[in-house]
């Protein structure tokens, strides 16, 4: 009698494997969708994205999807299009028959929105989740919330990667025998020291304060950086404002250079700018976010392969933490 229950569970698991996965992407994340279709085998799933004369996006799935485990790929930077073609796109497939729905967010825009700062603003990150579960997702794929608890808005499955998996693989190759690691502000501490305890390296802290967003009014160096190479850790540079200012006053305190890992490459504004003028000799980013301009100092290195490591982690009912630094 047991022989055939296990032979039973034999069959089940197999069954399992047996689910067609299918990959689609929105328009604006199509450049990463299809390196993750490469490295996982599969070619992206045929989708048209029709548009009325007024911008109204009709997502179109031209093939069936019944029944099959449906990945949609795209991430919810600006414009807030991107947003709304992932929410018609679960809305699609979920009324299409899909079996299990998730969604790769590989940057989850309006993360940086998790909390009232101040009266009556809005905790915008919790109104995305609820738009997004609403839609039909089963499940969500992202890398790097600008805060972890973002994943308690969400009552689905949360597959928080993080880019420690790509950027440490990366460091290994290189010298690090006089590298210190830094937090441009208080926030990104917890990040920054992840990195200093893999590699045993100290740690510094620039302490910054804002008058408001995007401006800031001063900051403070905790630590000693006197002849180090140092290597600034966030997860976000939107105007680079913070990124830059805390590169100068590092350099100004003795470093020997300053370099930045950065997960999402938001480069907006005069970002651009301000890196090639600021004492940055380098800026290390990921592809959650395609680069609109390009630049000497700017490296990019492909979360495609992780990505496409997860997806079918998902799919096989394997452990997605086996993919982190250390997991």
């Amino acid at each position: 009698m047991n022989f055939i229950f296990e032979f039973i569970a034999y069959l089940w698991s197999k069954t399992i494997h047996i689910v067609e996965v299918k990959l689609f992407s929105g328009v604006e994340s199509e450049y990463l969708a299809e390196k993750i279709a490469d490295f996982y085998g599969f070619n992206l799933g045929d989708k048209t994205l029709l548009k009325f004369s007024d911008g109204e996006m009709q997502p179109i799935i031209n093939e069936s999807v019944r029944g099959s485990y449906v990945f949609l790929i795209q991430s919810t930077f600006a414009p807030s299009e991107n947003l709304m073609e992932l929410l018609l796109m679960i809305d699609t497939v979920k009324r299409a028959s899909a079996g299990y729905i998730t969604a790769v967010i590989p940057y989850f825009g309006y993360a940086r929105q998790d909390r009232k700062d101040k009266p009556r603003v809005p905790i915008s990150a919790k109104l995305i989740a609820n738009l997004i579960q609403a839609a039909g997702a089963n499940r969500i794929m992202t890398m790097d919330f600008h805060a972890d608890q973002i994943q308690g808005f969400f009552d689905i499955p949360v597959d928080h990667l993080k880019s420690e998996a790509i950027f440490v693989p990366y460091l290994e190759t290189q010298d690090l025998s006089n590298t210190i690691f830094a937090s441009p502000d208080v926030g990104g501490v917890k990040r920054a020291r992840t990195y200093a305890k893999h590699f045993q390296r100290e740690l510094v802290i620039c302490d910054k304060y804002r008058k408001r967003a995007n401006e800031i009014a001063g900051m403070t160096v905790i630590g000693n950086v006197e002849g180090a190479d140092v290597i600034l850790v966030d997860d976000i540079a939107d105007t680079a404002g913070t990124l830059c200012r805390a590169a100068d006053i590092i350099i100004e305190k003795g470093a020997k250079s300053v370099q930045a890992l950065i997960t999402h490459p938001v480069l907006s504004g005069k970002a651009h700018e301000n890196i090639n003028k600021s004492k940055l000799s380098r800026l290390i980013v990921s592809d959650t976010i395609p680069l609109v301009q390009q630049s000497d100092k700017i490296e990019v290195i492909s979360t495609a392969k992780l990505f496409a490591k997860a997806i079918r982690n998902t799919h096989e009912h394997r452990s997605i933490s086996a993919l982190f630094v250390g997991g």
